[in-house]
Parts: structure tokens; C-alpha cells; sequence
């Protein structure tokens, strides 16, 4: 059980192309969404290192995002594919340590579709705080 001072730590990585321009499109719109995401701008998700994402495990992030551009749309042709390959198997990385597989989410997210971040982001914090704080905070410096 959380303590009512609890507030989620979660990190979204992002794709320069599609979801950091939606995330853009959804503060220009002011589409209200909680303020627990830390952004961090990649030029594209197949980029990402399963090993980024344990380690912000690691440093005690509650819940990682992970979104990109939707199959097809993809500037660098095949980046999302990689990255959904490789979220697939780092949720069953995440269950056999322990961790809910729920902390880690794949999105694809386009540029004009800042509604849907908006959506997105209050979906994910909703599920993160369900799920509470990461059971590795305990071990986390």
C-alpha cells in the first residue's frame, strides 16, 4: 500500500518523430493530462536498449513508457518493429524478477494525435498508481 504522499516516478521514452510531436501537439491544444511523466526524447524506439529501461528500474522509476511511430510510419523504416520485439521480451524480463509486467507499456502515438497522449499518459499513471510504488524502490539509491 502507497503512502498518501506517494507520487509515481514514471519515465517515457520517446520518439523524436511521431510521439515527442503528439506530446508537442497535446500541450499546444492545453489537453489536460497528470504531470507524473518524465520525458526523454529518443530520435526513434528501435534505438532503445532493453538495459535503459532495467536500469530505470533500477534507479526507481515506477512505470516506464515507451512510445513511438505507429507500423509503417516509421522515419528510420523498421525502428518500431525492433522496439516492439524487444518490449515483448523484456515484460516476461519483468516477471520473472518480479515486477508487474503492467509497469512497462509500448504505445505508438503519431504526431497529429495529441489527444491521444493525452489519453495515453492518463492511462498510464492511473495504472501505475494502482499498481503503487516499484517493489525495487526498496533497493533503489
Amino acid at each position: 500500500m502507497a503512502d498518501e504522499n506517494w507520487k509515481p516516478k514514471i519515465i517515457a521514452i520517446i520518439c523524436n518523430w511521431c510521439s515527442y510531436a503528439g506530446a508537442d501537439l497535446a500541450g499546444g491544444a492545453r489537453i489536460q493530462y497528470p504531470p507524473d511523466i518524465r520525458a526523454i526524447r529518443v530520435m526513434c524506439t528501435g534505438r532503445i536498449d532493453p538495459l535503459f529501461i532495467l536500469k530505470a528500474f533500477q534507479d526507481g522509476a515506477d512505470g516506464v513508457l515507451v512510445s513511438g511511430c505507429h507500423f509503417g510510419d516509421c522515419h528510420y523504416l523498421e525502428g518500431n518493429y525492433k522496439a516492439a520485439k524487444r518490449m515483448f521480451l523484456l515484460k516476461s524480463v519483468l516477471k520473472n524478477i518480479g515486477l508487474d509486467d503492467k509497469r512497462l507499456r509500448m504505445t505508438f502515438v503519431s504526431a497529429s494525435e495529441g489527444a491521444k497522449w493525452g489519453s495515453v499518459m492518463t492511462d498510464v499513471v492511473k495504472t501505475i498508481n494502482e499498481l503503487g510504488p516499484s517493489p525495487l524502490n526498496e533497493f533503489a539509491r
